[in-house]
């Protein structure tokens, strides 16, 4: 007697779907391509059986037809930091309510990638691939793409429109996140000086991050405007441990400071707590603290940072809009949205 229960279920398939619904083998593919024609009423019919039947069309077959396979690239430096991880949690949970799927491919430390990963990227042909690491230049990256056009995020310098990335990169077709970071700042640097802080150190990230060098230099412009002296810079990674003995370096070793800037809100927090608990100054009395990011332990009772927050949802919207853009329309020149930031003010300053 035959054990039903070990019988291999009968698969479905599109013929399955046409047979029951009485269409084309076609017209069964059709109703799975939004963009095909088709009757409303007769997609309706077709997608319903479909689900009845439990049909779920094949996604490669499907991407060969339609040439997309609703596969998006993620190429980030880290996937630990609170920054990164945030953004990829958020970029995944709106992806996949678009229909996508990702691929997450991580640098190296230098923020560079292996060639033998992005030809393997290649092979999954993704539909778009957003580079967080500026390293993976967009000339390198394009030569590993099909259709897909990549997407960077250029960090603009002062309050230029255009900056970065952008300018230095004319040769290949890529679409932008441009990341403003001139308001926030100036609303913290005004912020500092109000409260009457003259010695301002700047707690840097990695040297080579385009992030990095867009902060410091709106920095320094900013202050030069206000006629304060250039920032005291202590050498920084992004790092807790690096802001942490950065800043116990500056007060053991250097003059000290009215006020920390810091380049993340990771490093911020190695600095508040190197002047709180080594140093034993009063923050916001003895010196100010500023961020940047507004990560989500921001607003942590035992840190409430004031910091420029870089909008996360704002910026998630803006790279799946550029992504279901250039689908839309592959053709297009260079496509970029614009983020934007502004200061949030807690417990470090005031």
């Amino acid at each position: 007697m035959t054990n039903k229960l070990n019988e291999t279920p009968q698969r479905i398939t599109a013929e399955t779907v046409a047979e029951a619904a009485k269409v084309s083998r076609a017209a069964v593919s059709r109703a799975f391509n939004p963009d095909a024609p088709l009757k409303p009423e007769k997609r309706a019919s077709i997608l319903r059986i479909a689900e009845e039947l439990g049909y779920v069309p094949d996604r490669a077959a499907r991407a060969l037809v339609t040439r997309r396979t609703h596969l998006v690239g993620m190429i980030v430096p880290d996937v630990c930091s609170p920054w990164e991880s945030q953004e990829i949690d958020a970029l995944t949970t709106a992806l996949q309510a678009e229909g996508f799927a990702t691929l997450l491919f991580k640098t190296r430390t230098d923020f560079s990638m292996d060639e033998t990963l992005l030809a393997y990227m290649r092979g999954f042909n993704p539909d778009s691939v957003i580079a967080f690491t500026e390293n993976v230049r967009p000339p390198i990256l394009a030569r590993f793409l099909d259709r897909a056009v990549p997407i960077y995020i250029n960090y603009l310098m002062d309050e230029e429109p255009a900056g970065g990335l952008r300018t230095r990169e004319p040769e290949a077709l890529y679409d932008r996140i441009d990341v403003d970071q001139w308001e926030g700042m100036e609303q913290a640097v005004a912020l500092l000086a109000g409260y009457g802080c003259r010695r301002i150190a700047y707690l840097s990230g990695k040297r080579d991050s385009l992030a990095e060098q867009a902060r410091r230099r709106t920095l320094e412009v900013l202050m030069a405007r206000r006629g304060l002296n250039p920032p005291i810079i202590i050498p920084g990674d992004f790092s807790y441990d690096t802001g942490h003995a950065g800043t116990l370096d500056l007060f053991r070793l250097g003059e000290g400071a009215d006020a920390v800037f810091a380049a993340n809100d990771e490093s911020a927090f190695g600095a508040l707590d190197a002047l709180r608990y080594e140093l034993k100054r009063r923050v916001p009395e003895d010196v100010k603290v500023v961020g940047f990011d507004d990560i989500s332990q921001s607003h942590w009772r035992s840190y409430n940072l004031t910091t420029v927050k870089v909008d996360l949802e704002a910026r998630t919207r803006a790279l799946v809009r550029l992504i279901l853009r250039r689908l839309k329309d592959p053709a297009a020149s260079a496509l970029s949205e614009t983020v934007r930031t502004r200061l949030v003010v807690r417990g470090t300053v005031g």
